[in-house]
């Protein structure tokens, strides 16, 4: 099988396109010259923050050609997960932005079937964890957003939803679904929406595990961007790529084809 067969790119967003609220230099561009070669193109999160509208909207304020139907966040792909299951009730534990994606899934916050957790900041408090961790005990099921423990992509280094996540799995007893990369459910639900096979796509990202790992464990060809979050101690632990660049502008010097 050839590079020849791509026909669509997933990008990650923080850490290869932009960092620290930085555009890094060349991935407008990059961006802009995969369209005009007609590649089917994604944009696949981890941030629990930002729901597809405003995600798209803060990447075309930043000279970004995005439409919301091409963003998958960590919220959104949660929201579909859960409506599949058509759940009793949730207690989803995240910041007014990235709740919005679940308008019409049922709240409780004191006996819910389901407990889903994203990046919920404002309450991560003493109270409001014990809180999580009675329902817990009683019989809720748990759902994770991500499972990363620490990011910097905002600025200074903190800890990330797998983080809190992991506290509750661990006091609890009770093992966490999650929905984000590198779950396949993330990476299934980005390519039904690109209506390609996982052969005729590539992944770009900057975390070896959640971007590079979790897309080859789903057949996806992967490049990793040595920006971002990328640390060079992340080659040691086994993963290989597909591709290994140095900035995002370099996915358009490999062969891509979409007439393939």
């Amino acid at each position: 099988m050839t590079a020849e067969t791509i026909r669509g790119v997933i990008f990650d967003i923080d850490g290869v396109l932009e960092y620290q609220g930085v555009v890094f230099p060349g991935a407008i561009e990059a961006i802009a010259a995969l369209r005009e070669r007609g590649l089917i193109l994604r944009f696949l999160t981890n941030s629990t923050l930002k729901n597809r509208q405003s995600c798209a909207k803060k990447l075309r304020l930043k000279g970004f050609q995005v439409d919301p139907a091409e963003v998958i966040t960590a919220s959104y792909a949660a929201a579909i997960y859960m409506r599949q299951l058509n759940p009793r009730s949730c207690w989803i534990m995240l910041e007014p932005e990235g709740l919005e994606e679940f308008q019409g899934i049922p709240q409780d916050e004191e006996n819910p079937e389901y407990l889903v957790i994203g990046d919920n900041r404002s309450r991560f408090d003493f109270q409001t964890l014990n809180k999580a961790l009675r329902c817990l005990r009683r019989g809720s099921k748990l759902v994770g957003l991500l499972p990363e423990l620490v990011d910097s992509s905002l600025g200074e280094l903190e800890l990330n939803v797998g983080a809190w996540v992991g506290m509750l799995e661990r006091a609890s007893g009770t093992p966490a679904v999650y929905t984000g990369k590198p779950s396949a459910f993330a990476f299934d639900l980005a390519l039904k929406s690109m209506g390609l096979n996982p052969r005729q796509v590539i992944m770009v990202g900057d975390r070896v595990h959640s971007d590079i790992q979790g897309a080859q464990a789903c057949g996806i060809r992967a490049a990793l961007v040595r920006t971002g979050e990328f640390q060079p101690e992340d080659l040691q632990h086994g993963i290989v790529p597909d591709y290994i660049f140095n900035t995002v502008s370099e996915i358009t010097g490999i062969e891509l084809s979409p007439n393939s």
